[in-house]
């Protein structure tokens, strides 16, 4: 396999692009000196805008997303943003495409994705004590289908956990906020709470298409996620002859009110204490996360300062400087904790 030496994140105005990338976007233009096409090249790093312009364009008729591209242009500047403006282009052949590193090019979650399954099975067997449900959590999420669907899928398109892993990602810290909440709240029902947050972004695994490009699926564009994980859901939900009706019927609506708002896309506004819970939640995971990539992406690690402007929060977010805290920094450091341990002798 042949390593990537050149990221989009090294990418600076001024500077020739000479690599490979992924075709994240293409679309064909006219422009009045001639045909144009406006790409997104991506690899692991991120991705970044380019152009092909006339008479270069017109010798590429069928570029297209999920290809991989060789490019060769300048790095310029475009509204504030680095463009790559592209002298040659050429599409990778099959057996090119066989000897890249697969990772080069698709980000991913940080941790494996076998290991966060495996935290969301931990949880089920620690808070799922009715064996109807601890039962129905066990049957989907070992299903082969539904296993090899959602151990890859991202968590969106564009904003929050939109890259490989992202699901589970975004599943698992949902689970654990939901629990934390009825820690706080000892009269929420933490089963189905919990089983709810299991399954709440099930139908994103289907919304998405498969590969290394980040786009929905037709299914995905007509019916949407919610819909798409109850369609999932349903036949488990039906074979679960245990399970009490009441149970699973509150089960569903927690589901399906976990985006909060009609306008939102949720199917049906929160209405038990379990749905408001699961909203939150999971609307708390997603600021959380969509503020973090923004600022990590504008700023070097431990710098102060704001992000550009962030389109699915309407703001431009800001990371502050952090507190100081000596306790952190003693756990951080085996020997400052050595000489606390000391100084207390």
């Amino acid at each position: 396999m042949h390593a990537k030496t050149t990221f989009v994140r090294d990418l600076t105005p001024g500077q020739k692009a000479d690599a490979v990338f992924l075709l994240a976007e293409a679309r064909q233009g006219q422009a009045k000196n001639g045909p144009f096409w406006a790409l997104t090249l991506a690899d692991r790093s991120g991705e970044v805008p380019a152009k092909i312009f006339s008479p270069q364009a017109q010798a590429h008729q069928d570029l297209a997303a999920g290809r991989f591209v060789h490019v060769r242009g300048l790095v310029g500047t475009y509204r504030d943003q680095a463009q790559v403006v592209v002298d040659e282009l050429a599409v990778l052949d099959p057996d090119a495409e066989a000897a890249l590193t697969l990772a080069d090019f698709v980000r991913a979650s940080e941790r494996a994705p076998e290991d966060m399954l495996a935290d969301i099975e931990a949880l089920c067997r620690e808070h799922l004590h009715h064996k109807p449900l601890r039962t129905l959590c066990r049957t989907v999420l070992t299903d082969p289908g539904v296993k090899a669907r959602i151990m890859a899928a991202p968590g969106a398109v564009s904003i929050h956990h939109a890259y490989a892993g992202g699901l589970l990602e975004h599943t698992l810290a949902v689970c654990r906020a939901c629990m934390t909440f009825c820690d706080l709240y000892p009269d929420l029902d933490r089963q189905v709470l919990l089983a709810a947050a299991v399954f709440h972004d099930l139908g994103k695994a289907w919304e998405y298409a498969p590969g290394p490009v980040r786009e929905h699926s037709d299914e995905g564009r007509l019916l949407g996620h919610i819909f798409i994980g109850m369609q999932v859901l349903e036949p488990f939900l039906r074979k679960a002859k245990d399970l009490e009706p009441e149970i699973a019927t509150h089960l569903r609506h927690v589901i399906l009110a976990h985006h909060g708002e009609l306008e939102w896309g949720s199917p049906k506004r929160p209405k038990t204490r379990e749905a408001f819970a699961l909203h939150f939640a999971d609307n708390l995971d997603a600021k959380l996360k969509t503020v973090a990539e923004a600022v990590d992406e504008a700023l070097p690690d431990g710098e102060t300062g704001w992000s550009p402007f962030v389109r699915p929060l309407s703001r431009f977010v800001y990371r502050p400087a952090r507190t100081p805290d000596p306790s952190q920094d003693r756990k951080d450091n085996p020997k400052a904790q050595q000489c606390s341990l000391l100084s207390k002798e």
